[in-house]
Protein backbone atom coordinates (compact mmCIF):
# COMPACT_ATOMS: atom_id res chain seq x y z
CA UNK A 1 0.00 0.00 0.00
CA UNK A 2 0.88 3.70 -0.52
CA UNK A 3 1.89 4.84 2.51
CA UNK A 4 2.22 8.44 1.20
CA UNK A 5 -1.86 8.31 0.34
CA UNK A 6 -2.15 8.35 3.94
CA UNK A 7 -2.26 12.34 4.92
CA UNK A 8 -2.07 11.90 8.84
CA UNK A 9 -1.34 15.72 9.20
CA UNK A 10 -5.02 16.60 7.92
CA UNK A 11 -6.69 13.45 9.78
CA UNK A 12 -10.14 14.08 11.32
CA UNK A 13 -8.71 14.26 15.19
CA UNK A 14 -6.79 17.35 13.94
CA UNK A 15 -7.10 19.87 11.35
CA UNK A 16 -4.49 22.35 12.28
CA UNK A 17 -2.26 21.56 9.53
CA UNK A 18 -5.15 21.01 6.63
CA UNK A 19 -4.48 23.05 3.57
CA UNK A 20 -0.60 24.10 4.11
CA UNK A 21 0.90 21.25 2.69
CA UNK A 22 4.30 19.62 4.06
CA UNK A 23 4.33 20.76 7.83
CA UNK A 24 7.48 21.22 9.13
CA UNK A 25 8.58 18.34 12.18
CA UNK A 26 11.28 18.81 14.47
CA UNK A 27 12.46 15.32 16.36
CA UNK A 28 14.15 15.70 19.35
CA UNK A 29 16.28 12.41 19.99
CA UNK A 30 17.69 10.02 17.70
CA UNK A 31 16.55 6.64 20.10
CA UNK A 32 14.08 3.88 18.48
CA UNK A 33 11.60 6.73 19.28
CA UNK A 34 12.75 9.64 17.21
CA UNK A 35 14.40 7.15 14.44
CA UNK A 36 10.67 5.63 13.58
CA UNK A 37 9.27 9.25 14.08
CA UNK A 38 11.50 11.20 11.72
CA UNK A 39 10.92 8.09 9.31
CA UNK A 40 7.84 8.44 9.49
CA UNK A 41 7.29 11.89 9.01
CA UNK A 42 9.31 11.97 6.14
CA UNK A 43 7.60 8.99 4.19
CA UNK A 44 4.53 11.36 4.57
CA UNK A 45 5.86 13.93 2.83
CA UNK A 46 6.97 16.18 6.06
CA UNK A 47 9.75 18.53 6.16
CA UNK A 48 11.81 17.03 9.07
CA UNK A 49 14.45 18.12 11.16
CA UNK A 50 16.33 16.15 13.85
CA UNK A 51 18.16 17.46 16.81
CA UNK A 52 19.98 15.79 19.55
CA UNK A 53 22.02 17.40 22.33
CA UNK A 54 25.12 14.64 21.87
CA UNK A 55 27.89 15.40 19.30
CA UNK A 56 27.50 12.91 16.15
CA UNK A 57 30.54 11.13 17.06
CA UNK A 58 29.01 10.23 20.76
CA UNK A 59 26.59 8.68 18.71
CA UNK A 60 26.61 4.60 19.37
CA UNK A 61 26.85 2.93 15.87
CA UNK A 62 23.01 1.82 15.77
CA UNK A 63 22.06 5.51 15.74
CA UNK A 64 24.54 7.10 12.97
CA UNK A 65 23.41 4.01 10.88
CA UNK A 66 19.87 5.25 11.96
CA UNK A 67 20.84 8.92 11.07
CA UNK A 68 22.50 7.74 7.64
CA UNK A 69 19.46 6.03 6.80
CA UNK A 70 17.00 9.33 7.84
CA UNK A 71 19.67 11.80 5.57
CA UNK A 72 19.18 9.46 2.84
CA UNK A 73 15.68 9.70 2.73
CA UNK A 74 15.37 13.02 2.61
CA UNK A 75 16.16 14.59 5.92
CA UNK A 76 16.11 18.81 6.14
CA UNK A 77 18.81 18.85 9.17
CA UNK A 78 20.83 17.43 12.01
CA UNK A 79 21.65 19.52 14.97
CA UNK A 80 24.35 17.77 17.15
CA UNK A 81 24.56 19.17 20.62
CA UNK A 82 21.68 21.43 20.29
CA UNK A 83 21.18 24.09 22.50
CA UNK A 84 19.41 26.97 20.87
CA UNK A 85 16.00 25.94 21.21
CA UNK A 86 14.56 28.97 19.95
CA UNK A 87 16.70 29.40 16.80
CA UNK A 88 15.53 25.61 15.78
CA UNK A 89 11.74 26.10 16.99
CA UNK A 90 10.93 28.58 14.55
CA UNK A 91 8.82 28.01 11.93
CA UNK A 92 8.05 23.94 13.14
CA UNK A 93 4.71 23.02 13.31
CA UNK A 94 4.92 19.63 15.02
CA UNK A 95 7.48 18.56 17.98
CA UNK A 96 7.98 15.21 18.27
CA UNK A 97 9.63 14.62 21.67
CA UNK A 98 11.28 11.40 22.28
CA UNK A 99 10.16 9.46 25.68
CA UNK A 100 13.81 9.73 27.62
CA UNK A 101 13.53 13.39 27.71
CA UNK A 102 11.54 14.54 30.96
CA UNK A 103 9.55 17.47 30.76
CA UNK A 104 10.79 18.32 34.48
CA UNK A 105 14.07 18.35 33.48
CA UNK A 106 16.51 20.24 30.29
CA UNK A 107 16.39 20.21 27.21
CA UNK A 108 12.78 19.13 27.26
CA UNK A 109 11.96 22.20 29.96
CA UNK A 110 12.96 24.97 28.00
CA UNK A 111 11.50 22.99 24.63
CA UNK A 112 8.06 22.57 26.12
CA UNK A 113 7.70 26.50 27.40
CA UNK A 114 8.94 27.50 23.70
CA UNK A 115 6.67 25.29 22.33
CA UNK A 116 3.56 26.02 24.44
CA UNK A 117 4.71 30.26 24.22
CA UNK A 118 4.15 29.63 20.37
CA UNK A 119 1.71 26.69 20.19
CA UNK A 120 3.83 24.22 18.83
CA UNK A 121 1.72 20.87 18.66
CA UNK A 122 3.87 18.42 20.44
CA UNK A 123 3.55 14.64 19.74
CA UNK A 124 4.67 11.24 21.58
CA UNK A 125 5.49 8.41 18.84
CA UNK A 126 2.25 6.92 19.74
CA UNK A 127 0.42 9.85 18.99
CA UNK A 128 1.95 9.80 15.49
CA UNK A 129 0.62 6.10 15.02
CA UNK A 130 -2.99 7.02 16.45
CA UNK A 131 -3.29 10.01 13.95
CA UNK A 132 -1.71 7.11 11.38
CA UNK A 133 -4.09 4.79 12.18
CA UNK A 134 -7.17 7.39 12.03
CA UNK A 135 -5.70 8.56 8.43
CA UNK A 136 -6.50 4.71 7.35
CA UNK A 137 -9.67 4.45 8.92
CA UNK A 138 -10.73 7.77 6.46
CA UNK A 139 -8.89 6.65 3.72
CA UNK A 140 -10.66 2.85 3.61
CA UNK A 141 -14.21 5.18 4.32
CA UNK A 142 -13.16 6.79 1.04
CA UNK A 143 -12.18 3.71 -1.06
CA UNK A 144 -15.60 2.07 -0.12
CA UNK A 145 -14.20 -0.08 2.89
CA UNK A 146 -13.36 -0.19 6.10
CA UNK A 147 -10.56 -0.38 8.39
CA UNK A 148 -10.74 -0.24 12.06
CA UNK A 149 -8.80 -2.73 14.17
CA UNK A 150 -8.77 -3.78 17.70
CA UNK A 151 -6.67 -1.62 19.93
CA UNK A 152 -5.00 -3.23 22.83
CA UNK A 153 -3.10 -0.90 24.96
CA UNK A 154 -1.22 -1.67 27.93
CA UNK A 155 0.79 -0.26 30.52
CA UNK A 156 1.51 -0.70 34.32
CA UNK A 157 4.74 -0.38 36.42
CA UNK A 158 5.68 -4.32 36.02
CA UNK A 159 4.46 -7.17 33.94
CA UNK A 160 3.54 -4.70 30.68
CA UNK A 161 5.93 -6.81 28.66
CA UNK A 162 5.11 -10.26 29.27
CA UNK A 163 0.76 -9.42 29.06
CA UNK A 164 1.95 -7.39 25.72
CA UNK A 165 3.36 -11.00 24.32
CA UNK A 166 0.95 -13.00 26.03
CA UNK A 167 -2.14 -10.97 24.70
CA UNK A 168 -0.23 -11.14 21.00
CA UNK A 169 -0.17 -14.52 21.36
CA UNK A 170 -3.36 -15.85 22.46
CA UNK A 171 -4.98 -13.41 19.94
CA UNK A 172 -2.76 -14.57 17.08
CA UNK A 173 -3.71 -18.35 18.16
CA UNK A 174 -7.05 -17.72 17.98
CA UNK A 175 -6.73 -17.12 14.35
CA UNK A 176 -6.08 -13.11 14.14
CA UNK A 177 -3.96 -11.09 12.27
CA UNK A 178 -1.81 -9.32 15.40
CA UNK A 179 0.65 -6.48 15.28
CA UNK A 180 2.73 -6.30 18.63
CA UNK A 181 4.51 -3.05 19.17
CA UNK A 182 5.65 -0.04 21.18
CA UNK A 183 7.42 -0.18 24.32
CA UNK A 184 8.47 -3.68 23.75
CA UNK A 185 9.94 -3.21 20.41
CA UNK A 186 9.60 -2.64 17.69
CA UNK A 187 8.47 1.12 17.24
CA UNK A 188 4.69 1.15 16.93
CA UNK A 189 5.30 3.55 13.48
CA UNK A 190 7.86 1.06 12.05
CA UNK A 191 5.71 -1.68 12.74
CA UNK A 192 3.43 0.09 10.75
CA UNK A 193 5.35 0.71 8.25
CA UNK A 194 6.35 -2.63 7.59
CA UNK A 195 2.78 -3.87 7.53
CA UNK A 196 2.05 -1.34 5.03
CA UNK A 197 4.81 -1.99 3.08
CA UNK A 198 3.35 -6.13 3.10
CA UNK A 199 -0.13 -5.69 2.60
CA UNK A 200 -1.52 -5.01 -0.90
CA UNK A 201 -5.24 -4.45 0.32
CA UNK A 202 -6.93 -3.03 4.00
CA UNK A 203 -7.88 -7.03 4.41
CA UNK A 204 -3.95 -7.60 4.37
CA UNK A 205 -3.36 -4.93 7.87
CA UNK A 206 -3.57 -6.28 10.96
CA UNK A 207 -6.70 -6.62 13.26
CA UNK A 208 -5.73 -6.32 16.21
CA UNK A 209 -2.77 -3.75 17.39
CA UNK A 210 -1.00 -4.22 20.79
CA UNK A 211 0.67 -1.89 22.06
CA UNK A 212 2.96 -1.93 25.47
CA UNK A 213 2.78 1.73 26.18
CA UNK A 214 5.10 3.00 28.82
CA UNK A 215 3.83 6.05 30.90
CA UNK A 216 7.03 8.20 29.05
CA UNK A 217 4.84 7.30 25.99
CA UNK A 218 2.00 8.47 26.78
CA UNK A 219 2.73 11.69 28.38
CA UNK A 220 2.93 13.18 25.13
CA UNK A 221 -0.41 11.03 23.44
CA UNK A 222 -3.76 12.87 23.06
CA UNK A 223 -5.60 10.86 20.50
CA UNK A 224 -5.27 7.38 21.18
CA UNK A 225 -8.25 5.58 21.61
CA UNK A 226 -8.01 1.79 22.28
CA UNK A 227 -10.86 -0.73 22.28
CA UNK A 228 -9.63 -1.72 25.44
CA UNK A 229 -6.62 -0.85 28.05
CA UNK A 230 -5.09 -1.84 31.37
CA UNK A 231 -2.84 -0.49 33.96
CA UNK A 232 -1.85 -3.57 35.71
CA UNK A 233 -0.36 -2.10 38.42
CA UNK A 234 1.12 1.09 40.00
CA UNK A 235 4.14 1.65 42.33
CA UNK A 236 6.83 4.36 42.65
CA UNK A 237 9.15 4.13 39.77
CA UNK A 238 10.71 6.88 37.47
CA UNK A 239 9.86 9.42 39.75
CA UNK A 240 12.64 11.20 38.57
CA UNK A 241 10.71 11.52 35.01
CA UNK A 242 7.79 12.25 36.60
CA UNK A 243 8.26 14.22 39.80
CA UNK A 244 5.62 12.92 41.84
CA UNK A 245 2.81 9.87 41.83
CA UNK A 246 0.25 11.71 41.45
CA UNK A 247 1.77 12.73 37.61
CA UNK A 248 3.14 9.20 37.15
CA UNK A 249 -0.61 7.99 37.80
CA UNK A 250 -1.97 11.04 35.58
CA UNK A 251 0.18 9.92 32.58
CA UNK A 252 -0.89 5.90 32.76
CA UNK A 253 -4.39 7.15 32.76
CA UNK A 254 -4.27 8.91 29.37
CA UNK A 255 -4.47 5.17 28.00
CA UNK A 256 -7.97 4.51 28.56
CA UNK A 257 -8.87 6.87 25.94
CA UNK A 258 -12.58 8.05 25.47
CA UNK A 259 -14.59 4.56 25.26
CA UNK A 260 -12.16 1.86 25.55
CA UNK A 261 -13.15 -0.94 28.02
CA UNK A 262 -11.09 -0.64 30.96
CA UNK A 263 -9.73 -4.26 32.03
CA UNK A 264 -9.43 -3.42 35.98
CA UNK A 265 -7.05 -4.89 38.49
CA UNK A 266 -9.17 -5.40 41.16
CA UNK A 267 -6.12 -6.24 43.64
CA UNK A 268 -4.16 -2.91 43.14
CA UNK A 269 -5.95 -0.15 44.96
CA UNK A 270 -3.45 2.68 43.39
CA UNK A 271 -5.29 1.75 39.97
CA UNK A 272 -8.66 1.50 41.66
CA UNK A 273 -8.01 5.29 43.10
CA UNK A 274 -6.81 6.58 39.85
CA UNK A 275 -10.11 5.11 38.32
CA UNK A 276 -12.87 6.05 41.14
CA UNK A 277 -14.62 8.28 39.27
CA UNK A 278 -14.83 6.74 35.88
CA UNK A 279 -18.51 6.00 34.62
CA UNK A 280 -18.95 5.82 31.31
CA UNK A 281 -16.76 2.95 30.74
CA UNK A 282 -17.43 -0.65 30.90
CA UNK A 283 -15.07 -2.77 32.77
CA UNK A 284 -14.30 -6.05 33.10
CA UNK A 285 -11.84 -6.68 36.36
CA UNK A 286 -9.37 -9.06 37.17
CA UNK A 287 -7.90 -10.39 40.54
CA UNK A 288 -6.48 -12.85 42.91
CA UNK A 289 -9.98 -13.92 44.44
CA UNK A 290 -13.29 -15.60 42.65
CA UNK A 291 -14.50 -12.43 40.42
CA UNK A 292 -18.23 -11.57 41.81
CA UNK A 293 -19.68 -9.40 38.37
CA UNK A 294 -20.47 -10.87 34.96
CA UNK A 295 -17.60 -11.25 32.45
CA UNK A 296 -14.50 -10.91 34.50
CA UNK A 297 -11.69 -12.98 35.78
CA UNK A 298 -9.67 -14.76 38.84
CA UNK A 299 -8.46 -17.38 40.42
CA UNK A 300 -10.62 -19.74 42.78
CA UNK A 301 -9.05 -22.96 45.03
CA UNK A 302 -10.61 -25.78 44.20
CA UNK A 303 -10.64 -27.36 48.59
CA UNK A 304 -12.13 -30.39 47.22
CA UNK A 305 -9.53 -31.31 44.82
CA UNK A 306 -6.18 -31.56 46.21
CA UNK A 307 -6.11 -27.52 46.93
CA UNK A 308 -5.24 -26.11 43.30
CA UNK A 309 -5.64 -22.90 42.03
CA UNK A 310 -8.07 -22.64 38.85
CA UNK A 311 -8.01 -20.00 36.68
CA UNK A 312 -11.45 -18.85 36.64
CA UNK A 313 -14.07 -16.54 34.60
CA UNK A 314 -17.61 -15.21 35.25
CA UNK A 315 -19.50 -16.48 32.29
CA UNK A 316 -21.96 -13.86 31.75
CA UNK A 317 -25.77 -15.60 31.88
CA UNK A 318 -28.31 -15.80 29.21
CA UNK A 319 -30.15 -12.78 30.37
CA UNK A 320 -26.59 -11.01 31.12
CA UNK A 321 -25.67 -11.25 27.44
CA UNK A 322 -29.07 -10.44 26.02
CA UNK A 323 -29.47 -7.05 28.72
CA UNK A 324 -25.77 -6.41 26.75
CA UNK A 325 -26.47 -6.63 23.27
CA UNK A 326 -29.56 -4.46 24.15
CA UNK A 327 -27.81 -1.61 25.56
CA UNK A 328 -24.70 -2.19 22.71
CA UNK A 329 -27.23 -1.98 20.27
CA UNK A 330 -29.18 1.25 22.03
CA UNK A 331 -25.84 2.97 22.10
CA UNK A 332 -25.08 2.76 26.04
CA UNK A 333 -22.38 1.58 27.59
CA UNK A 334 -22.93 -1.01 30.50
CA UNK A 335 -21.18 -0.19 33.46
CA UNK A 336 -20.87 -2.03 37.07
CA UNK A 337 -22.17 -0.43 40.04
CA UNK A 338 -20.28 -0.53 43.17
CA UNK A 339 -22.47 -1.42 46.29
CA UNK A 340 -20.57 -2.03 49.45
CA UNK A 341 -17.19 -1.49 47.86
CA UNK A 342 -17.92 -4.63 46.15
CA UNK A 343 -19.36 -5.02 42.33
CA UNK A 344 -23.20 -6.50 42.15
CA UNK A 345 -22.65 -9.89 40.70
CA UNK A 346 -25.74 -11.53 38.81
CA UNK A 347 -27.67 -13.49 40.76
CA UNK A 348 -26.96 -16.43 38.12
CA UNK A 349 -23.51 -15.89 37.96
CA UNK A 350 -21.24 -18.86 37.25
CA UNK A 351 -17.46 -19.65 37.33
CA UNK A 352 -16.14 -21.57 34.78
CA UNK A 353 -12.57 -22.63 35.47
CA UNK A 354 -10.42 -22.54 32.81
CA UNK A 355 -7.22 -23.98 33.08
CA UNK A 356 -4.53 -24.78 36.64
CA UNK A 357 -2.69 -21.58 37.35
CA UNK A 358 -0.12 -24.63 37.42
CA UNK A 359 -0.65 -25.59 34.44
CA UNK A 360 0.83 -21.95 32.97
CA UNK A 361 4.32 -22.44 31.43
CA UNK A 362 4.59 -18.92 33.58
CA UNK A 363 5.81 -18.64 37.13
CA UNK A 364 3.92 -17.09 40.07
CA UNK A 365 0.96 -15.74 40.96
CA UNK A 366 1.89 -12.05 39.48
CA UNK A 367 2.02 -13.98 36.27
CA UNK A 368 -1.26 -15.87 36.89
CA UNK A 369 -2.83 -12.27 37.22
CA UNK A 370 -1.08 -11.13 34.01
CA UNK A 371 -2.74 -13.95 32.33
CA UNK A 372 -5.66 -12.97 33.13
CA UNK A 373 -5.37 -9.13 32.35
CA UNK A 374 -4.25 -11.00 28.78
CA UNK A 375 -7.90 -13.11 28.63
CA UNK A 376 -9.63 -10.00 29.53
CA UNK A 377 -8.49 -7.75 26.44
CA UNK A 378 -8.64 -10.20 24.40
CA UNK A 379 -12.57 -11.00 25.19
CA UNK A 380 -12.92 -7.18 25.00
CA UNK A 381 -11.65 -7.19 21.34
CA UNK A 382 -14.26 -9.87 20.65
CA UNK A 383 -12.78 -13.12 20.78
CA UNK A 384 -14.37 -16.67 22.81
CA UNK A 385 -12.52 -17.73 25.82
CA UNK A 386 -12.43 -21.31 24.36
CA UNK A 387 -10.60 -19.98 21.44
CA UNK A 388 -7.84 -18.37 23.65
CA UNK A 389 -6.84 -21.60 26.04
CA UNK A 390 -4.57 -22.89 24.02
CA UNK A 391 -2.25 -20.06 23.57
CA UNK A 392 -2.36 -19.35 26.96
CA UNK A 393 -0.42 -22.51 27.77
CA UNK A 394 1.71 -22.22 25.53
CA UNK A 395 3.49 -19.03 26.20
CA UNK A 396 6.17 -19.67 27.91
CA UNK A 397 7.56 -15.81 29.08
CA UNK A 398 10.05 -13.57 28.35
CA UNK A 399 13.75 -12.91 28.87
CA UNK A 400 14.86 -12.06 32.38
CA UNK A 401 11.08 -12.11 33.85
CA UNK A 402 11.03 -14.70 36.48
CA UNK A 403 12.85 -16.85 34.12
CA UNK A 404 14.40 -20.77 35.14
CA UNK A 405 18.13 -20.77 34.68
CA UNK A 406 18.84 -23.97 35.48
CA UNK A 407 17.88 -26.60 38.54
CA UNK A 408 21.28 -27.63 40.11
CA UNK A 409 21.29 -29.99 43.38
CA UNK A 410 17.68 -29.68 43.76
CA UNK A 411 18.06 -25.68 44.15
CA UNK A 412 16.56 -24.18 41.30
CA UNK A 413 18.00 -20.71 40.02
CA UNK A 414 15.40 -17.40 38.91
CA UNK A 415 16.34 -14.70 37.18
CA UNK A 416 14.26 -11.90 37.19
CA UNK A 417 16.82 -9.10 36.27
CA UNK A 418 14.44 -7.57 34.94
CA UNK A 419 13.04 -6.66 38.50
CA UNK A 420 14.29 -2.69 38.15
CA UNK A 421 11.72 -1.66 41.22
CA UNK A 422 10.57 -2.79 44.34
CA UNK A 423 6.90 -3.57 42.56
CA UNK A 424 8.35 -5.95 40.35
CA UNK A 425 10.29 -7.63 43.47
CA UNK A 426 7.82 -7.77 45.67
CA UNK A 427 5.34 -9.15 43.12
CA UNK A 428 8.18 -11.73 42.40
CA UNK A 429 8.39 -12.84 45.74
CA UNK A 430 4.85 -12.74 46.17
CA UNK A 431 4.49 -14.95 43.03
CA UNK A 432 6.65 -17.32 43.66
CA UNK A 433 6.38 -17.59 47.88
CA UNK A 434 2.70 -18.44 47.38
CA UNK A 435 2.86 -21.02 44.31
CA UNK A 436 5.38 -22.28 47.14
CA UNK A 437 3.84 -22.00 50.59
CA UNK A 438 6.96 -22.10 51.88
CA UNK A 439 9.81 -20.03 53.59
CA UNK A 440 12.49 -20.85 51.00
CA UNK A 441 13.94 -18.25 48.55
CA UNK A 442 17.89 -16.66 48.84
CA UNK A 443 17.09 -13.15 47.44
CA UNK A 444 19.88 -11.57 45.43
CA UNK A 445 18.87 -8.09 44.98
CA UNK A 446 20.58 -4.26 45.47
CA UNK A 447 21.54 -1.66 42.53
CA UNK A 448 21.12 1.81 41.77
CA UNK A 449 17.68 2.58 44.02
CA UNK A 450 16.59 5.03 41.70
CA UNK A 451 15.60 6.70 45.29
CA UNK A 452 12.99 4.48 45.73
CA UNK A 453 11.65 3.53 49.10
CA UNK A 454 12.49 0.11 50.38
CA UNK A 455 9.74 -0.57 52.97
CA UNK A 456 7.23 -2.44 50.65
CA UNK A 457 9.78 -5.12 50.34
CA UNK A 458 10.30 -5.86 54.25
CA UNK A 459 6.96 -7.60 54.14
CA UNK A 460 7.60 -10.25 51.63
CA UNK A 461 10.97 -11.27 52.32
CA UNK A 462 10.06 -11.80 56.09
CA UNK A 463 7.25 -14.27 54.84
CA UNK A 464 9.12 -16.04 52.27
CA UNK A 465 13.04 -15.21 52.26
CA UNK A 466 15.66 -17.32 53.94
CA UNK A 467 18.34 -15.13 52.96
CA UNK A 468 18.72 -11.54 51.48
CA UNK A 469 22.40 -11.52 49.47
CA UNK A 470 22.63 -7.68 48.76
CA UNK A 471 25.12 -5.75 45.70
CA UNK A 472 25.21 -2.68 44.34
CA UNK A 473 25.00 0.94 45.80
CA UNK A 474 22.04 0.59 47.53
CA UNK A 475 22.00 -2.79 48.42
CA UNK A 476 22.71 -1.84 52.12
CA UNK A 477 19.59 0.17 51.78
CA UNK A 478 17.77 -2.86 51.56
CA UNK A 479 18.94 -5.11 54.53
CA UNK A 480 18.40 -1.51 56.35
CA UNK A 481 14.59 -1.73 56.04
CA UNK A 482 14.84 -5.63 57.04
CA UNK A 483 16.88 -4.91 59.94
CA UNK A 484 13.98 -5.98 62.43
CA UNK A 485 13.62 -9.95 60.59
CA UNK A 486 17.36 -10.11 60.45
CA UNK A 487 17.94 -8.83 64.55
CA UNK A 488 14.96 -11.62 65.54
CA UNK A 489 16.81 -14.42 63.70
CA UNK A 490 14.46 -15.02 60.90
CA UNK A 491 16.26 -13.80 57.98
CA UNK A 492 20.11 -14.09 57.32
CA UNK A 493 21.36 -11.20 55.42
CA UNK A 494 24.52 -11.19 53.93
CA UNK A 495 26.61 -8.22 51.87
CA UNK A 496 29.19 -8.92 48.80
CA UNK A 497 31.06 -6.96 46.48
CA UNK A 498 29.46 -8.41 42.91
CA UNK A 499 26.85 -10.64 41.74
CA UNK A 500 29.59 -13.48 40.92
CA UNK A 501 29.93 -13.70 44.50
CA UNK A 502 26.54 -13.35 45.51
CA UNK A 503 25.71 -16.84 43.37
CA UNK A 504 28.05 -18.40 45.00
CA UNK A 505 27.20 -17.33 48.13
CA UNK A 506 23.42 -18.52 47.91
CA UNK A 507 24.63 -21.79 46.30
CA UNK A 508 26.54 -22.30 49.95
CA UNK A 509 23.29 -21.51 51.81
CA UNK A 510 20.71 -23.09 49.85
CA UNK A 511 19.37 -26.69 50.50
CA UNK A 512 17.20 -28.78 48.39
CA UNK A 513 13.89 -27.22 47.15
CA UNK A 514 15.48 -23.80 47.74
CA UNK A 515 14.99 -21.31 44.95
CA UNK A 516 18.16 -18.54 44.28
CA UNK A 517 16.47 -15.62 43.28
CA UNK A 518 18.26 -12.63 41.28
CA UNK A 519 15.28 -9.80 41.90
CA UNK A 520 17.24 -6.56 42.48
CA UNK A 521 14.17 -4.23 42.95
CA UNK A 522 17.10 -1.73 40.95
CA UNK A 523 18.36 -0.76 38.59
CA UNK A 524 21.47 -1.95 36.99
CA UNK A 525 23.35 1.12 36.07
CA UNK A 526 26.02 1.30 39.43
CA UNK A 527 27.32 -2.01 37.98
CA UNK A 528 26.34 -3.29 34.62
CA UNK A 529 25.72 -1.92 31.13
CA UNK A 530 21.88 -2.04 31.70
CA UNK A 531 19.11 -5.38 33.50
CA UNK A 532 20.65 -7.58 30.43
CA UNK A 533 23.46 -7.87 31.11
CA UNK A 534 23.40 -7.78 34.65
CA UNK A 535 21.29 -11.05 33.27
CA UNK A 536 24.05 -12.54 31.42
CA UNK A 537 26.56 -12.23 34.80
CA UNK A 538 24.06 -13.93 36.30
CA UNK A 539 23.65 -17.31 34.15
CA UNK A 540 27.32 -17.08 33.71
CA UNK A 541 27.82 -17.36 37.48
CA UNK A 542 25.12 -20.23 37.94
CA UNK A 543 26.59 -21.91 34.47
CA UNK A 544 29.97 -21.88 36.39
CA UNK A 545 28.40 -23.54 39.69
CA UNK A 546 27.63 -26.48 37.10
CA UNK A 547 31.04 -27.00 35.98
CA UNK A 548 32.19 -26.95 39.54
CA UNK A 549 29.61 -29.42 40.60
CA UNK A 550 29.15 -31.22 37.67
CA UNK A 551 28.79 -34.94 39.49
CA UNK A 552 25.40 -33.59 40.20
CA UNK A 553 22.59 -36.10 39.19
CA UNK A 554 20.21 -33.52 39.54
CA UNK A 555 21.20 -30.96 37.52
CA UNK A 556 19.53 -29.33 34.30
CA UNK A 557 19.17 -25.70 32.08
CA UNK A 558 16.20 -23.70 32.00
CA UNK A 559 14.62 -21.67 29.32
CA UNK A 560 17.17 -18.59 29.14
CA UNK A 561 20.34 -20.92 29.95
Amino acid sequence: MNQRLLHPFNSSKSNDFAGQGSPHVLIVGIGESGFAMAKWCLSQGAQVHLADTRAREALNSQQQNWLSELESFGLKSFTEQASNWSVLLGQIDILGISPGLSPLQEPAKTILSICEERKIAVWSEIEFFARALDALHQMALEGGTRYQPSILAITGTNGKTTTSALTAQICERAGRHVALAGNISPAALEKLSAVLKEAKSFDDLPQIWVLELSSFQLHFTHTLNPTASTILNLSQDHLDWHGDMNSYAAAKARILGSDAVLVLNRDDPLVNDVFRNVVDHKIISFGSDAPNESDSFGIERDLNGGGIDWLVWAEPDEATQAMAQEEAQEGFIKRRRKKNNAYEASDTLRLKRLIPADALRIRGRHNALNALAALALARAAGLGIGLLLHGLREYQGEPHRVQTVAVIRDVEYIDDSKGTNVGATVAALMGLGAASGQKNIWLIAGGDGKGQDFTPLSEPIERFVKGLIVIGRDGPAITTVCSSAVSRGILLAIEVKDLESAVQSAAQHASAGDIILLSPACASFDMFKNYQHRAEVFVGAVHELMNQWSDSPNEHLGASA
